[in-house]
């Protein structure tokens, strides 16, 4: 009953077999590696996007940050929900590869609306040499919340960020999940609704780590290559990236994979919900909110169940007190689990 992150769930055998398959022999270092050219075209043909530049880092942080580095000056300002991972869970790693730029937070819920955005990007650049200036939009697809944008949503915020001349980055730590959400093509979900630049997330989605940075300009690559090595995070063994991300597109494993996430957390919320549990939150992915008895979230530990609560604490309380936490399901959580969690909740 393990529900806390799918940062935490096993690596599919495709990928081990993969990597043990790369180990042999020799491969040219730093991404010369013949995988890596397989895993560029790959994305390339994935995204209807022929011209687009793929690179690999081992973590999502590097994948957020080192995109927006190349897409914004450090006396610029980043646009984000106030519950971004960028603002809220990296530790200023976007600050400080940007070299300065600041964050600034949209108004509003996990979602940005267009007006939200708007008018957090007119309250900038307004005070002349004496205030940050505009820079790049960045939104997050699943939200930290669990919410999906739709594709009219996600057309309707990069309209605003385009009529200010600004681009968009799109931090897809899971977006496979908001992919098979959708039912739509990578390529609607990005560079046709107007984003520049996507995060392309496997860690969460069952890799071992490793995240792929696109860009559909291609005249940011060398800025970026310039950015990974600088900061460090130009791998020298890189064909051990690449395999992983070969592994990962090849036969659509990676749909495969949040397919599975997204149907486990919705036979989790049916279950949940005949149980009688409210939620705070409850997207079409793979991460949702509800809210339990204190003494409910006891026993459920208690019998082993691992997950977070949200915003509260277990002990101090009434046992009938509601606290929300966060379930997360990956691809290899077996239904029995997701079964006997529900069942311990209907319980009371």
């Amino acid at each position: 009953m393990f529900f806390a992150s799918d940062n935490s769930g096993p690596v599919p055998q495709q990928v081990l077999d993969a990597l043990a398959e790369a180990n042999k022999g020799y491969a040219m270092a730093y991404g010369a590696d013949a995988l890596m050219d397989e895993v560029r075209n790959t994305l390339r043909e994935i995204f209807e996007a022929p011209e687009a530049s793929v690179h690999l880092v081992a973590t999502g942080t590097a994948a957020n940050s080192l995109a927006l580095a190349t897409l914004s000056q450090p006396w610029q300002t980043i646009f984000c929900s106030p519950v971004a991972h960028i603002h809220e869970d990296e530790c200023n790693a976007p600050e400080f590869f940007t070299g300065g730029a600041k964050l600034t937070l949209v108004p509003g819920a996990d979602k940005m609306t267009p007006e939200a955005l708007r008018g957090a990007i007119e309250g900038e650049e307004t005070r002349g040499v004496h205030g940050p200036q505009r820079g790049p939009v960045s939104i997050t697809q699943v939200t930290e919340r669990g919410g999906v944008y739709t594709l009219d949503e996600l057309r309707a915020l990069t309209d605003v960020t385009k009529s200010f001349g600004l681009p968009t980055h799109l931090d897809g730590a899971r977006f496979a999940n908001a992919l098979v959400a959708l039912g739509c093509t990578p390529a609607e979900m990005t560079w046709k609704a107007g984003i520049d630049a996507v995060s392309f997330g496997g860690t969460k989605n069952g890799l071992m780590g490793v995240e792929a940075v696109i860009f559909f300009d291609p005249r940011h690559a060398w800025e970026f290559e310039l950015r990974r090595k600088r900061g460090a995070h130009l791998f020298s063994k890189h064909r051990y990236l690449s395999a992983q991300m070969s592994a990962y597109l090849r036969d659509g494993l990676w749909l495969e994979l949040a397919q599975k996430a997204n149907d486990n957390c919705a036979h989790l919320v049916a279950g949940l919900k005949e149980a009688g549990a409210e939620f705070l939150h409850a997207g079409p992915a793979n991460m949702v909110f509800p809210s339990f008895p204190r003494a409910t979230h006891r026993r459920l530990m208690a019998e082993g169940a691992v997950y977070h609560l949200w915003g509260a604490e277990l002990d101090g309380g009434p046992d009938d007190e509601a606290l929300p936490c966060r379930l997360v399901c990956d691809w290899s959580l077996a239904r029995e689990e997701i079964d006997r969690f529900t069942k311990m909740v209907a319980q009371g």
